[in-house]
């Protein structure tokens, strides 16, 4: 029997003070963490560590530094018109209060994407983490490359590209992960423990791949305005930190950005991969719950046709 859709919750009021002070702890927040890229963006300058949240995440960061409070938040006072000036609000009058909201409208359009973020937190969160992989997926990138279409040509391999190909040769490729393993070399693809599909992603996504927590980042920013944007700036975070993991493990020599390697060639460096994979992944699995209670509520609320309750 399929368990009962629970209640939606009643809107929540937030006062203008409240919510302006919130606005704007993100908006410094976000302008402390964009500070590098803007520059090195300005400069013509690239960072093949910190790109990857603004290139392969198309999140722009006009779109990052926008705030919002989440479905199901009323935000009263006059400022609140401000954001009407962003898609998918509305103005709103609830228990004689005026003020402008996430619109029942917007939940309606963008529900099929709470169903599938939904699905896939529940699916990934279930399984057992595995723990095996040490970041070969970016040395499966450029196995058996003479250096042209890879991603960081202008980064040197630590141990240059038959270097580089012995320890994929020598260790079992895990990935689970499809949006990693299909930019695989043709050489790579084999080589890993089982073929991926992107029909298989809810079958296979795991919670102890780096890029499954990275990816939290992606499903925030795809559920846009749904929920509140200091979620998506936790998750933001996290995949930074992810991204810094994934890089320091990778062939790369990235000496010359501040990063010192981690040498999964090495039973050392593998030991020390796993501590830190480990780590990420608890971080990774409480964000992923708070994303999945926030789809939850979502879908508690898609019978509702308004929140003007009290109008």
């Amino acid at each position: 029997m399929t368990p009962p859709t629970p209640p939606a919750p009643a809107p929540t009021l937030l006062a203008e003070e409240d919510w302006t002070a919130r606005r704007a702890r993100h908006r410094a927040d976000v302008e402390a963490l964009l500070d590098g890229h803007l520059r090195r963006r300005a400069a013509g300058e690239k960072h093949p560590v910190h790109d990857f949240l603004f290139t392969y995440y198309k999140h722009r960061p006009t779109q990052l530094r926008r705030w919002h409070p989440g479905y199901g938040v009323v935000l009263v006072g006059d400022t609140a018109r401000d954001q009407l000036r962003q898609p998918g609000y509305e103005r709103v009058e609830v228990n004689g209060a005026v003020g402008v909201t996430v619109s029942p409208a917007t939940l309606s359009q963008r529900l099929g994407t709470v169903e599938f973020v939904a699905s896939l937190l529940a699916a990934t969160a279930a399984r057992p983490a595995q723990l095996g992989c040490f970041g070969l997926h970016e040395w499966a990138m450029v196995y058996r490359t003479d250096g042209t279409g890879v991603r960081h040509s202008s980064v040197p391999l630590r141990l240059g590209h038959a270097g580089t190909d012995a320890v994929v040769e020598s260790l079992q490729l895990r990935c689970s992960h499809y949006d990693a393993f299909r930019f695989f070399t043709p050489d790579a693809v084999p080589r890993n423990a089982e073929p991926l599909t992107r029909d298989d992603q809810l079958a296979r996504e795991q919670p102890g791949c780096l890029h499954a927590g990275m990816d939290l980042y992606k499903w925030c920013f795809k559920l846009s305005p749904l929920v509140e944007s200091e979620l998506l700036l936790r998750c933001f975070r996290h995949a930074a930190a992810a991204r810094e993991l994934d890089m320091r493990a990778s062939p790369y020599d990235l000496s010359d950005y501040g990063y010192s390697p981690i040498t999964i060639e090495t039973a050392a460096g593998r030991a020390q991969y796993v501590r830190e994979q480990s780590a990420l992944t608890t971080r990774a699995a409480a964000l992923r719950q708070e994303l999945l209670n926030r789809c939850t509520a979502l879908r508690a609320c898609r019978t509702d046709t308004s929140l003007a309750t009290g109008g």
